[in-house]
């Protein structure tokens, strides 16, 4: 495409070039659709990728996820139709009443109230036994009872749909967080890791929350920003990062301490709202997903399984952490050095795939985490695309893994190993290349984070 000015992105450029070899650049007089503007193609697309993944998971629906050629073989694992009974959600137990006969949500408060409430949704049309018959049947007995099946799948499918409204609002978020570069969010709406990720927990709920605080930073919205990432980290973890990368560029430009300032505060509001409630009601159970993390061992996906380590739960905690700070600590010198100014994306995405590394636990679903930060982050597409290759070639070692096809399940195995390095590999490509876009040699351009213009594309 002819015109683009000189600070048009990788995204954009790849557009064009992809919209060149499908008929040409728009001519002269020509106009842009009425109807299918960059935005709605986007959302087309994530469309059309999810229900593809939807398809994808219909070995596991089928065979009532009873089967490890399929959950495995079909690749269509999900931990969520597990829960079901597992957690109570089947008898819509509130995952933190004193009076519960399940076990206690390993997950954090935000992910077990959206788990609680699509179970009051299927509850609605209840395909299973009456509940005076799950309530005097032991909770082992529940998967099997008549009915049950055909009810675990309503509320897998009812889960599918939250999700995927989650995956359009990314998307949409993403696509306009700078209105100027709609196209940059392609790289999110489309790939493989959407549909094949998305569905195996509740991840997309902090993904969309991810998506929301980059958009509103990018607006100049720093109190929404932090709203979402209290409610992201309400959801995962991970959101409170963010407030990292937030600090480097406070102390970067001091003209924006204020804002990253009100940012922090309302993040903190946001959470506390969200888990302040549970904890008051039930500690014990509010505290059992900090206890579940500190006290698990090296576990799927991370370097620890790979190195086939015996340290001790507390060793790799104390050794992970440290080596953590360690990199936030590097990111800050980066932050701080970089001859052009970090965004948000840039920033954030370092942190996070710092702390995954070093982590003892990496589950599959975890590269959404990155999706978001990563198409933002101003690299080019074949930097992604050889990103999520990486991720591809571990998200199929995993599922073999699991399904004893690489030498069993029981511990490390060479191919396995092999994986989980190209992954991480893979993810230190993706950091070096925003850090190539950091010291590439031209003139600082101003950052557009905040300052958004206001003479924008149609989206």
């Amino acid at each position: 495409m002819e015109g683009l000015e000189p600070s048009t992105g990788a995204a954009e450029r790849g557009a064009a070039a992809l919209l060149d070899r499908a008929g040409g650049s728009v001519a002269a007089h020509g106009r842009p659709h009425w109807w299918w503007t960059p935005v709605r193609v986007l959302l087309a697309g994530c469309t059309l990728v999810f229900l593809f993944g939807m398809v994808q998971h219909t070995p596991c629906v089928r065979t009532n996820w009873s089967s490890d050629s399929a959950r495995y073989g079909a690749m269509c694992y999900s931990d969520i139709p597990y829960l079901y009974t597992g957690r109570g959600f089947a008898e819509q137990t509130w995952p933190y009443s004193e009076h519960s006969r399940y076990p206690a949500m390993e997950y954090p408060v935000g992910i077990s109230a959206v788990a609680w409430g699509v179970s009051v949704l299927t509850a609605l049309n209840p395909l299973g036994p009456q509940e005076s018959l799950r309530a005097a049947a032991s909770t082992d007995a529940l998967w099997s009872m008549p009915g049950m099946a055909a009810e675990i799948n309503e509320y897998f499918i009812l889960t599918v749909l939250l999700l995927f409204g989650c995956a359009l609002a990314a998307t949409y978020l993403l696509a306009t967080a700078d209105p100027r570069r709609p196209w940059s969010a392609l790289p999110f709406a489309v790939t493989p890791l959407l549909p094949l990720a998305g569905m195996v927990n509740w991840d997309l709920l902090a993904v969309v929350a991810v998506a929301g605080a980059l958009w509103a930073w990018a607006r100049g919205r720093p109190a929404l920003t932090g709203l979402c990432i209290g409610l992201g980290t309400a959801l995962k973890l991970y959101p409170l990062f963010l407030l990292g990368a937030l600090l480097v560029l406070a102390i970067r430009d001091r003209r924006r301490m204020r804002a990253v300032a009100g940012a922090a505060g309302m993040t903190v509001l946001s959470w506390a709202a969200v888990n302040l409630p549970v904890y008051l009601e039930n500690p014990e159970r509010w505290k059992y997903f900090w206890s579940f993390n500190s006290g698990r061992g090296a576990d799927l996906g991370s370097l620890w399984l790979a190195l086939e380590s015996t340290a001790s739960a507390h060793t790799i905690n104390l050794v992970s952490w440290m080596g953590f700070a360690a990199a936030c600590l590097a990111v800050l010198v980066i932050g701080l050095r970089a001859p052009r100014t970090p965004t948000l994306a840039q920033l954030g995405f370092l942190v996070v795939v710092a702390f995954l590394v070093l982590n003892k636990v990496y589950s599959p679903q975890y590269v959404l985490w990155l999706l978001p930060l990563a198409v933002l982050a101003g690299v080019r597409w074949r930097d992604l695309l050889i990103w999520q290759i990486g991720e591809l070639v571990y998200f199929g070692a995993v599922w073999m893994y699991l399904g004893g096809w690489l030498e069993g399940a029981s511990g490390g195995t060479p191919a396995y190993s092999i994986a989980i390095v190209v992954r991480v590999a893979a993810e230190l490509y993706l950091a070096g290349a925003i850090l190539r876009e950091l010291w590439r040699e031209r003139p600082d351009e101003p950052d557009q984070s905040m300052r958004i213009s206001s003479k924008v594309v149609a989206v």
